[in-house]
């Protein structure tokens, strides 16, 4: 991994670390624990912030014992104080995401002005929801979710035109 995309795998476990009260976890929970963090496909390159909140929702996952909707994709660079942050290449991965069958898109709030770059056939098939905060991200993609955040900052949305 390069040295972008592992900070933000330190920033995603220090901020889930952090907020274990969020996931309904005990603060020590995580010094029973090891982590190692595997991102396959070796022989090609990964770096950038993009991956923040897939990492941290991974964490929490883990953690929790909630699992990811599978139908949902996400991007997003995250702060220590979980602020998702916007990335770049937003067309790209929605279309990516929608020829994977993803139903549900978690994009920073801040990118939204991305989505009239992508085609309306695609965006007429997706549902976006616009974050500004991970425990936003948490909400929409963790089944069964502790979380006890405000989301109504979120916007819900499926762009028709």
């Amino acid at each position: 991994l390069g040295d972008v995309m592992q900070e933000s795998a330190k920033a995603a476990l220090s901020f889930v670390r952090a907020n274990s009260d969020i996931l309904g976890l005990p603060q020590n929970h995580y010094q029973r624990h090891d982590i190692h963090l595997h991102v396959p496909s070796g022989s090609i390159p990964k770096d950038g912030p993009s991956a923040g909140v897939t990492i941290a929702t991974a964490f929490a996952s883990l953690f929790s014992h909630q699992p990811v909707k599978p139908e949902v994709g996400m991007t997003g660079e995250i702060t220590l104080q979980g602020q998702v942050l916007p990335v770049g290449g937003i067309k790209e991965k929605v279309i990516a995401a929608h020829r994977a069958g993803l139903s549900t898109l978690v994009l920073p709030k801040r990118n939204e002005k991305d989505l009239d770059d992508i085609p309306t056939e695609t965006r007429q098939q997706l549902k976006f929801v616009l974050v500004d905060r991970v425990e936003e991200v948490f909400a929409e993609a963790l089944l069964q979710t502790n979380t006890n955040i405000n989301t109504n900052n979120s916007t819900n949305q499926n762009l028709d035109s």
